[in-house]
Parts: C-alpha cells; sequence; structure tokens
C-alpha cells in the first residue's frame, strides 16, 4: 500500500486489480476488476493499451442509474451495463476524451469496458448474459 502511494505521489498509475474471466454467450473475456471507490474512479484511465480480449468490470454495492464518461481516456471502448443478475441492459459506444455522460438508461450493477466494436464482433447484444461477475461490492 504505501508503494503505491508513493508511487501516485510522483504521478504513476496504480497498480492494476485483480482479474477474473467473464463468459457471455460462446465467448471469454479477461477482466480487471474494479470495486472499490478508487478503482471505479479511476478505471481505464490513462491507458494506452488494452488487450484484444480484455477489459474492465466495475462493481458496485447496488443497483441503480449509472453514468460513465471518458474523462482522461483515449482508447476507444464500449461498454455495457448489467444488472444485478449479470444481464445486459445497455451497450454503448464511448468516444475518447469525452466528458458527456454516457447513461445505463436502466438500474445497473455492472459495468464493463472494452474495446470499441467487441460486443458487436462478438455478437453480444441487450439481454445477454454475463456468467462469472462478482458479487456485489462492499465498498
Amino acid at each position: 500500500m504505501i508503494v503505491w502511494l508513493a508511487a501516485c505521489a510522483w504521478g504513476q498509475s496504480p497498480p492494476p486489480p485483480p482479474a477474473t474471466v467473464l463468459t457471455i454467450g460462446s465467448t471469454t473475456v479477461s477482466v480487471e476488476i474494479a470495486d472499490d471507490p478508487a478503482e471505479r474512479e479511476h478505471g481505464l484511465m490513462k491507458r494506452e493499451t488494452l488487450g484484444a480480449d480484455q477489459g474492465m468490470l466495475f462493481v458496485y454495492p447496488d443497483e441503480r442509474p449509472r453514468n460513465f464518461w471518458m474523462k482522461d481516456t483515449s482508447l476507444p471502448l464500449s461498454i455495457a451495463y448489467l444488472d444485478a443478475q449479470g444481464r445486459i441492459v445497455r451497450i454503448a459506444d464511448m468516444t475518447p476524451f469525452d466528458t458527456s455522460p454516457v447513461p445505463s438508461v436502466r438500474p445497473a450493477m455492472y459495468a464493463l469496458e472494452v474495446n470499441q466494436g467487441w460486443f458487436t464482433r462478438h455478437a453480444v447484444q441487450v439481454g445477454a448474459s454475463a456468467k462469472g461477475v462478482p458479487p456485489q461490492s462492499q465498498r
């Protein structure tokens, strides 16, 4: 923890959060888990690359409407909002550095960010379920 705080004080990014694999339909994606306020706030900001079948899963303590933006994020991303059961309720593309909110429209407990176009390439649509989502965040 002290090393991470010192790194942040010198402008370095925090270490990546733990990872897990989600299965959506017949495809898988390796995701970093952002389940505390600091990890959720930092997200994929300042990243320069993201692997083809990698992403970040934001885990919240409750299910409610969510909004994401792309402040300090140079990667073109797509986002899927998922309800408490892991079912996708909305998919949207996001524009690098755009600070306009991208709303979930429906209540969501999870948000999955991947490279833009990933959902289309894998034929993942609203209504699909993700298996392997962790339980709600306690933070």
